[in-house]
């Protein structure tokens, strides 16, 4: 008795489904984190101009933002991290207020005692125990009481290394570049659910022809009736095919040129629970299947068949056959042919 029509079709479509769940499910974290956290303005951050809308952005949870700033002057503190300067603090008069400013090195050249105006990022912050430390320098520096500046300097603090550094980009990057990874394949998988010609295991045929017509070949020649069958293994009278949890796979018979298995020794510190054996399928155009977690019946009956089917194959791993496959796939041909170059060359 044949497989059931369009087995391979509904297998293909039934594996995407499972997988498109992964993805699916990062987005939705994705979106989570852009709601509980500020990301929608570390990727767009808000332009400010006066004092006003940098309390605005920090009630609305919009702590990162871009300002524009007139002549900012060094404080004399640094801040450091490991025994090594990692920012500047600045101060600078914005709206009859003064702000107190943490930046970058580079951008304040190592400590430049004045800056005539500035356009970054900044990520606005609450740094209680450094604005007193600067309250209590300037006003010692310009003999003011500490308790009368306090009321004139901001209780945020800007910093530039939050918003423009190496940490922020490799956030933005990596929020940016795993989100665009994670839409890329739940479209992939959609198509392939949609169109189950265009997934992989059914376009790798097209190293051998039309894969439409080998795929409906295949179809066809499952549902009548199957030379030999496994749990996840089946052969017809041309194509090799696998259905598994771990994907499908599908090869014609006479594109197989090495079989071999491979045993896994399954174990829990000095307890031996079982051994589990993995089928390797080497095909022409370098197509490669593996199906793993067999039993060892399953596989030597699988070898035996494809070798019956199909006198040319080699079967068993040798460095022999490694090395007539590596011959018949023209693989480190050009790796030979440089190496030869170079011993002529010495």
């Amino acid at each position: 008795m044949g497989i059931e029509s369009r087995y391979i079709t509904r297998s293909i479509r039934s594996f995407y489904l499972k997988r498109v769940r992964g993805p699916l499910t990062y987005i939705a974290i994705l979106v989570i984190v852009w709601i509980i956290f500020p990301m929608g303005s570390l990727l767009f951050p808000r332009e400010v101009s006066d004092g006003s809308q940098i309390s605005e952005s920090f009630r609305n949870r919009q702590i990162y933002v871009r300002a524009k700033f007139g002549d900012l002057y060094f404080t004399g503190l640094r801040q450091f991290f490991l025994g090594r300067t990692t920012g500047y603090y600045y101060y600078t008069m914005w709206d009859g207020e003064c702000y107190i400013i943490l930046l970058d090195p580079i951008t304040s050249e190592q400590g430049d005692p004045h800056i005539s105006g500035l356009d970054t990022r900044v990520c606005i912050t609450r740094e209680g125990h450094i604005r007193s430390e600067i309250i209590a320098r300037l006003a010692e520096q310009l003999e003011w009481k500490a308790d009368a500046m306090s009321s004139s300097v901001s209780e945020l603090v800007l910093s530039e290394p939050d918003a423009a550094g190496w940490k922020a980009w490799l956030l933005m990057v990596f929020y940016v570049g795993s989100a665009a990874y994670a839409v890329l394949m739940a479209i992939l998988y959609f198509l392939y659910i949609a169109f189950p010609v265009l997934s992989p295991p059914v376009r790798r045929l097209s190293a051998y022809g039309k894969a439409k017509v080998l795929l409906a070949q295949a179809e066809e020649e499952l549902s009548s009736l199957p030379q030999l069958a496994t749990d996840d293994m089946y052969i017809t009278h041309n194509f090799f095919i696998e259905v598994s949890t771990g994907g499908i796979a599908l090869i014609p018979i006479d594109r197989i040129i090495w079989i071999y298995k491979y045993s896994t020794l399954h174990k829990l510190l000095w307890h031996h629970f079982s051994i589990s054996y993995t089928l390797h399928i080497t095909g022409e155009k370098r197509l490669y299947i593996h199906c793993p977690k067999n039993t060892k019946t399953d596989i030597d009956g699988i070898i035996d068949y494809l070798s019956e089917a199909n006198h040319s194959i080699l079967v068993g791993f040798s460095e022999e056959n490694r090395r007539k496959v590596e011959v018949l796939q023209g693989e480190g041909e050009f790796a030979r042919k440089i190496w030869a170059f170079l011993s002529r060359r010495v």
